[in-house]
């Protein structure tokens, strides 16, 4: 039987990735799914793959007019929202004593900005019983040289989960946090044999993660399978972290 019959579901940055892998699973398990991202080709083409009941909105969750924009197209479509994947970010390396203050600004206005007016702009839609999922990182809690704005970026999202796990809780919304680990997406197209090896070897399992096996996660947070689980971090990175 499939679990999310009847629901209606947004997934930011939907249209490659772990969001789109999201967005695939919610589709199939009956969800009328909302993407969005800023490239409308891609976008396109994320809905022609996934087909079914899916629906893509050109903007940037960085702009509260975009955000503006969308919540007023959720309400003309479906008039509710049942469940919600925070999932567009940006990870770029910086070492220590060559940030500056654009790459600071970019990661947080993306990654923990714009993760906040998002859910505030589309929480009135939000139905009683709801789903929040906020997609993280292990980097928000493990050292990773070179990543010092992303991890701090990752930790504020999971500071958020555990605060609106509570201060929702009355609503009966659920918020909870998918932090993957190494994750066979786009963003490790340009790595080295080299880099994907060594990662391979420091992960448990011994391979990258697929954005299916996130995407399962995912499923699991939002679903009525995890309807006593809110406030949580449920890490999906082959043990990585976990040593």
């Amino acid at each position: 039987m499939s679990q999310l019959n009847g629901k209606n579901a947004v997934v930011t940055g939907g249209n490659s990735g772990i969001g789109l892998a999201i967005a695939r699973r919610f589709a199939a398990e009956g969800a009328d799914v909302t993407i969005t991202g800023r490239r409308q080709a891609a976008l396109d083409a994320a809905v022609a793959e996934i087909g079914g009941q899916v629906t893509a909105v050109q903007g940037d969750v960085t702009s509260e007019a975009d955000l503006d924009r969308l919540a007023a197209q959720i309400q003309a479509l479906h008039g509710k929202l049942d469940i919600l994947v925070v999932n567009s970010g940006v990870a770029e390396p910086a070492a220590l004593g060559e940030i500056g203050p654009e790459h600071f600004d970019k990661t947080f206005d993306i990654n923990v900005r714009a993760a906040l007016f998002t859910v505030q702009k589309l929480l009135p839609l939000m139905a009683d019983g709801g789903a929040i999922v906020l997609v993280g990182s292990i980097a928000g809690f493990i050292g990773t040289p070179n990543y010092t704005v992303y991890g701090a970026s990752k930790a504020a999202i999971r500071s958020f989960a555990r605060t609106w796990a509570k201060e929702l809780a009355p609503r009966g919304i659920r918020v909870n946090t998918l932090s993957p680990g190494p994750i066979d997406t786009p963003i490790f197209d340009n790595a080295t044999d080299e880099l994907r090896e060594t990662l391979g070897k420091m992960i448990p399992l011994g391979r990258f993660g697929r954005p299916e096996e996130a995407a399962a996660a995912a499923l699991f947070l939002a679903s009525d399978q995890s309807s006593f689980v809110t406030g949580a971090e449920l890490c999906v990175d082959g043990g990585l972290a976990q040593g």
